[in-house]
């Protein structure tokens, strides 16, 4: 045998990656995967320590995006980043934070820098805050030069396991959420989007385009009650929540401004302005990035949704399971 087949197959290096938005739940999702994989991986939060979600071999850093300072010591070093922006809808202040990444990734050479946009873009311009701020950091980043993926997202499947959906889904069989029960929808799960980061971030030919990111299928109100329905083993019907009543539960939770910019997506897609928006992309994204998405009901039945049970005896019981 040869010297060079002798040769052990060479590892690839792990990359350094600045995660912005790590605490909250896409970045997240996001940072510990790399984590996962062995990558190495540091943040920035406002955060207070004892207000910090568990990011197990994510190194965090106290600071603000608006502080220059700051996010050029998050990117220092860095040789990829991954960018979730905040629920922040103010255009003056996201195009500072913007201009404050693209800076910094550009000063630190990084090789590759990934955009969630949080969300589908309408192709035309909008009177929406959530979809205008996202198209600002957007062309901000694509104007500074760095070498950049973005990614678009639908709607998340995580929505939906949480205090307002999971005790309803559970004990009533009702799975309620602000869209038309006909609007096509590419649910996608936060560990799915952070395998699209990734890959993202590692994959040939794909550097400089925008992907409509997405589920396996896409489903209208009532198949992803059928989806759920088998995850669960129970019927489950879908119910199209007003987006007013929507947002005004929100707004308990988040504030009224960041619950009217989450909500004005609802609105609009209510609206019935562009019904595909949130739709799947016939497979171009999955083809370029290698992915391979979980279907539905794969993604419900591994959820603990006994947490959410009114009868003990059935919490117990699926605890078990």
């Amino acid at each position: 045998m040869s010297d060079h087949l002798s040769q052990p197959m060479q590892t690839p290096a792990p990359m350094r990656v600045s995660v912005v938005g790590a605490t909250g739940f896409q970045g997240g999702a996001i940072a510990r995967l790399l984590a996962e994989r062995h990558h190495r991986v540091r943040t920035l939060t406002r955060r207070p320590e004892g207000d910090r979600p568990p990011l197990p071999g994510v190194a965090l850093a106290s600071g603000d995006l608006a502080d220059a300072e700051a996010v050029r010591q998050l990117f220092d070093g860095a040789t990829h980043a991954a960018v979730t922006m905040p629920l922040v809808y103010e255009p003056q202040r996201v195009r500072r934070y913007a201009r404050n990444i693209a800076a910094a990734a550009v000063d630190s050479g990084v090789r590759r820098l990934v955009y969630n946009a949080n969300t589908r873009v309408p192709s035309v311009s909008t009177d929406v805050a959530a979809f205008e701020t996202r198209r600002i950091t957007e062309e901000v980043l694509r104007d500074s030069g760095v070498p950049l993926v973005v990614l678009r997202p639908p709607v998340y499947l995580d929505n939906l396991f949480s205090p307002w959906n999971g005790p309803a889904l559970v004990n009533d069989g009702v799975l309620a959420f602000p869209l038309p029960a006909h609007t096509p929808t590419a649910w996608l799960s936060h560990r799915d989007l952070a395998e699209a980061v990734l890959a993202a971030l590692t994959a040939d030919g794909v550097e400089g385009r925008t992907f409509d990111i997405g589920g396996e299928r896409t489903l209208t109100g009532e198949q992803l009650a059928q989806a759920f329905a088998r995850g669960l083993g129970r019927p489950v019907r879908y119910q199209a929540l007003d987006p007013v009543a929507f947002e005004q539960g929100l707004a308990a939770v988040l504030g009224p401004a960041a619950a009217a910019g989450v909500a004005g997506i609802y609105h609009y897609m209510a609206s019935g302005t562009d019904e595909t928006l949130m739709a799947g992309d016939d497979g171009v994204s999955a083809r370029a990035l290698s992915l391979r998405q979980a279907p539905v009901d794969e993604w419900v039945s591994r959820q603990p949704w006994q947490v959410w049970a009114n009868d003990p005896e059935e919490h117990n019981a699926q605890s078990r399971a």
